[in-house]
């Protein structure tokens, strides 16, 4: 069952914009004038050697204790065309204000990462090297944040390993097949004389279209966090042809199935604007996880202009709120690779 999006994603913005308000409300009611600080947090960026091929990652600093708990590890999973580092303002915002510990992938050929060979383009590779990420950090369990083609590799990994997943966040993914069944205006025009190309021409269209929703805020902070990776993709550009091909033959309807059959938590978002990733695409993927799918302020990469949504999302929303005591109840249950980072 799919909520009516621009409502819901209207309670969000003012859930989310009032919260502040509300905060300092209570403050003042407890007898204090400011709110404790939200700490810093930095970044080691590791470049890992995988049989002489580069993985590229960024890790969070926060590796102390809260109230005597080791933070839950969390790895962010980028879109199509991104990196990891486009998505650090976001994770810096999650490791201050929630305490998870953050993991940024680049995933071959992207960010800085070396490509794959062209025949080994493959899903399961692509979580193999996320399996090395994990292996190298020591992690034990983690929650896993996918956005776009990151959300279907987060399903995918997530199938395969289930004990080792607290949760999913899966953001405007790909993991279910509308998304590529083109039916935009531009579809249906370049439909007529061109059908091979219609698809396509479609999506750079929708892709256009939410352009506008990243110079929203912040915006030179916004245009500086996404043009080093954007440079090195270009420069890369000839290799992503295969996975551009691999994401349209994806179908892990059976991988979402399962991991409800698991009882992994799973909470679904959506941009309420999203043209590249449509609401269809969100109705469908509600029919088959047998789930709400829930509907946030923005276009397809919400998450990049308003890096603190998710953290607002998780901390404000009673679903948000939902999906990170799950994680919570969950880590307290014993693993079968628990370790001493978890």
């Amino acid at each position: 069952m799919v909520a009516t999006p621009l409502r819901e994603a209207g309670d969000v913005a003012v859930r989310t914009l009032s919260a502040p308000f509300v905060d300092a409300f209570d403050l003042l009611r407890h007898g204090r004038m400011w709110p404790r600080s939200t700490p810093r947090v930095g970044w080691e960026v590791v470049n890992l050697d995988v049989g002489g091929r580069v993985l590229r990652y960024r890790v969070t600093d926060n590796a102390g204790t809260r109230g005597g708990v080791a933070p839950i590890w969390a790895m962010s999973l980028h879109g199509y065309f991104a990196g990891g580092s486009m998505y650090a303002r976001e994770s810096e915002q999650l490791a201050a204000r929630l305490g998870w510990r953050m993991v940024n992938p680049s995933l071959p050929g992207f960010g800085g990462s070396d490509p794959l060979p062209v025949g080994m383009v493959t899903l399961s590779q692509l979580t193999d090297d996320l399996e090395r990420i994990r292996s190298h950090l020591g992690i034990g369990r983690m929650v896993l944040l996918g956005h776009s083609m990151g959300a279907a590799i987060a399903v995918r990994y997530a199938a395969e390993h289930p004990d080792d997943v607290l949760g999913v966040l899966y953001r405007d993914g790909v993991a279910t097949p509308d998304w590529r069944h083109r039916h935009g205006a531009v579809a249906r025009v370049v439909g007529v004389a061109m059908p091979d190309v219609a698809p396509v021409a479609d999506m750079i269209a929708s892709a256009a279209l939410d352009l506008p929703d990243l110079l929203v805020g912040e915006v030179l902070s916004t245009i500086r966090s996404l043009v080093p990776d954007l440079a090195r993709n270009v420069r890369m550009l000839a290799r992503h042809t295969p996975v551009a091909s691999m994401l349209m033959e994806l179908d892990l309807s059976d991988e979402v199935r399962a991991l409800r059959a698991r009882d992994v938590p799973i909470l679904a978002e959506w941009g309420c604007f999203d043209r590249l990733v449509p609401t269809s695409t969100a109705t469908e993927f509600a029919q088959v996880a047998g789930m709400d799918v829930h509907f946030v302020p923005g276009g397809h990469s919400w998450m990049l202009a308003r890096p603190g949504g998710q953290a607002d999302v998780l901390q404000t929303m009673p679903w948000g709120r939902a999906f990170v005591d799950a994680v919570v109840s969950r880590r307290s249950r014993p693993g079968a690779l628990d370790s001493a980072s978890d």
